[in-house]
């Protein structure tokens, strides 16, 4: 088994155009699909605050 610290030194390669598009492209289809997922999902967060803000707002009253 090689030991991959060995290359952590070594100069960086420079890689094909096509495999660093299709990397991006791909970055760049995950970081849509997350921001896609957050707009779709609940954040548990903020239904928490706002349902203890309003109780505490109604046993104000």
């Amino acid at each position: 088994m090689d030991n991959p610290f060995k290359y952590v030194n070594t100069p960086l390669k420079e890689v094909p155009k096509e495999l660093k598009g299709k990397v991006m492209n791909d970055i760049a289809m995950a970081k849509l699909l997350m921001e896609l997922a957050a707009l779709f999902s609940y954040n548990i967060g903020d239904i928490i605050e706002s349902v203890i803000n309003q109780r505490d707002k109604n046993t104000k009253k």
